[in-house]
């Protein structure tokens, strides 16, 4: 039976228009680095770059290699951490030049670092990339957040951010830090701004 994350993991990946608190336990991920604005070739470049390698690994068993407890799986959505430099932050409104991102794909269990090496090795033979060499492989664990589904343009996040904030207050939650994940589960490309869903969630610490 093939693994969907939309069916399989509503928790994690469809939560409502509205705020919850999750625990998000450790997963593996295909991840990569930059800064700056994400409306650019070199930002579009890099999300390039995971995919390859993602659908290198997903498609192992075509290739004639079948990973030691492979299963049928869905690709999972692209996600983003996303964070300012330390002079983005002075700022009074939002620069995106400022922005600094780690983008990721998360790696069904069976993913180890051979196999991640293997899907290296043959997607840089057949279709090299100059990001390749940027995207590594790792480990991260969100624990205790506030999420929530933002329906709109990314420029309007802001208004899901104020809700998930005050949900927070009243729950006697604090912000760990300034870091937030996005997960889109849109294709900006493919979908009209007012029609793009994404998952906002940021770590939260209980207070006293």
């Amino acid at each position: 039976m093939k693994h969907e994350w939309r069916k399989h993991e509503k928790n994690l990946y469809i939560p409502k228009e509205k705020p919850e608190l999750i625990t998000v336990p450790k997963h593996k991920f295909l991840t990569i680095k930059g800064q700056g604005n994400p409306n650019t070739k070199e930002f579009s470049d890099r999300i390039e770059a995971l995919y390859s390698l993602a659908y290198g690994i997903r498609m192992m068993p075509k290739q004639g290699y079948t990973p030691e407890g492979y299963f049928e799986y869905t690709v999972y959505p692209l996600e983003g951490i996303w964070d300012l430099t330390e002079e983005g932050r002075k700022l009074d409104n939002l620069n995106k030049e400022e922005l600094v991102y780690t983008i990721m794909l998360r790696q069904p269990d069976f993913v180890n670092e051979e196999i991640v090496e293997r899907a290296f090795e043959n997607v840089r033979k057949k279709k090299p990339h100059k990001y390749h060499k940027d995207v590594k492989f790792e480990e991260i664990e969100d624990g205790l957040c506030v999420q929530m589904l933002h329906v709109g343009p990314y420029d309007n996040e802001h208004e899901t951010f104020d809700v998930m904030n005050k949900f927070a207050m009243e729950n006697n939650l604090e912000r760990a830090s300034l870091l937030h994940r996005e997960i889109y589960l849109s294709d900006f490309r493919r979908v009209e701004a007012a029609k793009l869903k994404t998952v906002l969630r940021y770590k939260v610490m209980q207070n006293g």
